[in-house]
């Protein structure tokens, strides 16, 4: 099992005690590029960025097509990935995001994961003119497919019901053949299936314990055996998010997850991401979810929906992770409002004590399909 951050760029008001907005942003920003690198030399194997657009306090991040490469300067073996680039055509043009992603292959020499989406909130949709969520399904759907094609062909053309291109090149190329490996955000257990079934790797940012992400990852794992690929392999991959908090002292660690913002966190989530079926006791807003309490997380833990304590703790509940077939673990200790030097003591703890008890392969896993892919095709 492998083992990756996520970088999602929540920028609550006040963060960290700051009142200008303009500064908490920047300082959140430059937080996220120093754990990355701080992953980097810990034995993490993956960095994850998201793109949102108009989503105030959640995520700042829009442009993460800047901030990956600004990332891939600054460290040497962990791979980046977009969780996601959204590829619906009024958000990115579609050759634009075929370019962007062989540009990353080439400069970060092949560390480059391409997950895909298309967005979650229709504050996002309509901003670029996409009127009902559902079309965003159409427009992925006939995307997905054309990457492959203008990544392999020197005369590319398309006409389609969302975009249209005449005959061009699309340059660059991927630099290690035949292309960075593929992945889609889902949530549903039909999204799991679809992703299987395209030869996608599945970014699940459905928190949940191990006993009910289990089914989706057996969805995922049956599936798998018969995908036609969109791309020119398949990336039989299921990465799930898990709150997460390693420290040397488990109590230190509990108490810390009271003081997280995870609920302001949600509740902006629920805001927001409106493509998401608000459960059961989650305001509306601008009420909010009350704060958490030290019950409330000692049950959670205790029900393995998070990986939080001490090192033995954390490799136990990862452990569960594991035993139902999951890839990789994404961790996000940045969407809290906990200090950076926190942030970083537990992503060096969990680094250097944790991920090699579970990850022994130099080799990412991606890597060696992709390798696999281009010796096949040789």
């Amino acid at each position: 099992m492998e083992f990756g951050l996520f970088c999602g760029g929540f920028t609550p008001r006040g963060l960290w005690g700051l009142d200008d907005p303009a500064q908490a942003e920047h300082e959140r920003l430059l937080s996220e590029v120093e754990l990355a690198v701080l992953a980097d030399r810990t034995n993490w194997k993956y960095w994850w960025t998201t793109e949102h657009h108009f989503l105030d306090e959640y995520s700042h991040i829009s442009a993460n097509e800047v901030l990956l490469p600004w990332v891939g300067a600054r460290t040497e073996r962990i791979h980046l990935g977009s969780g996601i680039f959204n590829i619906t055509p009024p958000v990115n043009h579609p050759a634009r995001v075929a370019e962007r992603v062989a540009m990353l292959d080439h400069l970060t020499e092949g560390r480059f994961e391409f997950g895909t989406g298309r967005g979650s909130s229709t504050t996002e949709q309509q901003g670029f003119g996409i009127p009902e969520p559902d079309l965003t399904k159409d427009m992925f759907d006939e995307v997905i497919g054309e990457f492959r094609r203008m990544w392999s062909q020197r005369d590319y053309s398309f006409e389609g019901r969302f975009f249209s291109m005449p005959t061009r090149n699309v340059l660059p190329k991927p630099w290690i053949k035949p292309h960075p490996p593929m992945w889609v955000a889902a949530g549903n257990p039909g999204t799991f299936e679809k992703a299987a079934r395209m030869g996608l790797g599945v970014l699940c940012f459905t928190r949940g314990s191990p006993r009910e992400l289990a089914p989706l990852v057996e969805i995922y794992k049956t599936a798998i055996a018969d995908a036609e690929p969109v791309g020119e392999y398949v990336n039989d991959n299921v990465a799930v998010v898990s709150q997460f908090l390693c420290l040397e002292d488990r109590e230190q660690a509990r108490d810390w997850m009271v003081r997280a913002g995870s609920n302001y966190h949600s509740s902006l989530l629920y805001r927001y991401l409106d493509t998401f079926p608000r459960p059961p006791g989650v305001p509306a807003w601008p009420a909010v979810l009350p704060p958490t309490t030290r019950a409330v997380v000692d049950e959670r833990i205790e029900q393995d929906a998070g990986v939080v304590g001490n090192p033995e703790d954390c490799l136990a509940a990862l452990r569960q992770f594991e035993a139902i077939g999951c890839d990789q673990v994404l961790m996000g200790p940045s969407s809290t409002t906990w200090p950076h030097d926190l942030c970083a003591e537990s992503v060096e703890l969990f680094g250097k004590q944790v991920i090699p008890e579970l990850d022994r392969d130099p080799e990412h896993r991606t890597s060696r399909f992709r390798r696999e892919a281009a010796a096949a095709a040789s």
